[in-house]
């Protein structure tokens, strides 16, 4: 099926590794041009920006270089995210202000740098990554699923209000997936118990009985960024195994 991404500048946010980085190698084979970004020094994209994007300003620098080097940004994946095993109680509010700063306001910088260019060019995709989470909250992963939540929010709100300016944003909620966040040594399975036992248990409580693949994730985002999806926004894509439920 030809997406038509090829030409298409696209830049993803926590792409050096799981899901993002299987994005960035999946819009590639597109023959997209890839702007990846990570804490890590080397990525895989034709330009790779080395950030730590829960810094203000970071998001902003990571759109800049990439509009230096290509003159636009077509596609905007905010991907970067991360949290820990802990309880509501145990949060602090320095903890809220970390997953506020890496899991919301990470995206919320990186469109705000974007929307100026592709308001002008009356074209853009953005696809932020949320989480089941965000629309089932986790008593093990409160501080994220509340900011995953936010996500949700903020995904419409821009749908809402940038359609008259030819931008499409959509929101993917993915069940827990097969990368290191995960199945890591010291991941989200170790900080709960036997690695083993914890995954077993993660995956039976699926429909379709375990963890998804990052490139299974990836295929969904990529699709939401293709003109396969050019009547697509405003949408949360649940990419879960069937674990979360809508009642309508």
């Amino acid at each position: 099926m030809e997406l038509g991404l090829e030409e298409k500048i696209c830049v993803v946010t926590g792409s050096t590794a799981g899901i993002g980085l299987e994005v960035a190698r999946q819009l590639q084979c597109e023959g997209a041009h890839v702007v990846t970004s990570g804490r890590r020094e080397d990525g895989v994209g034709d330009l790779h920006v080395a950030a730590d994007l829960s810094r203000a300003g970071e998001p902003g620098r990571l759109i800049a270089e990439t509009i230096n080097r290509f003159g636009r940004v077509d596609c905007l994946i905010n991907n970067v995210g991360g949290t820990d095993i802990r309880t509501l109680d145990e949060l602090t509010d320095d903890d809220w202000q970390s997953s506020f700063e890496i899991n919301l306001m990470s995206a919320i910088r990186a469109t705000q740098a974007a929307l100026p260019g592709m308001r002008d060019r009356k074209s853009g995709v953005i696809v932020n990554v949320s989480s089941s989470a965000g629309k089932r909250p986790s008593p093990s992963m409160p501080d994220y699923s509340v900011m995953k939540a936010g996500l949700l929010s903020y995904s419409r709100l821009v749908a809402d209000l940038y359609a008259k300016d030819g931008i499409r944003c959509n929101a993917v909620t993915p069940g827990p997936t097969a990368t290191d966040t995960w199945v890591g040594e010291g991941g989200l399975a170790d900080q709960q118990g036997n690695r083993d036992d914890v995954l077993a248990a993660v995956a039976a409580g699926r429909p379709l009985g375990r963890l998804a693949e990052a490139d299974e994730i990836a295929s969904v985002i990529v699709f939401l960024c293709s003109a396969r999806a050019s009547f697509v926004t405003g949408a949360a894509w649940s990419a879960d195994g069937g674990t979360v439920q809508i009642i309508i």
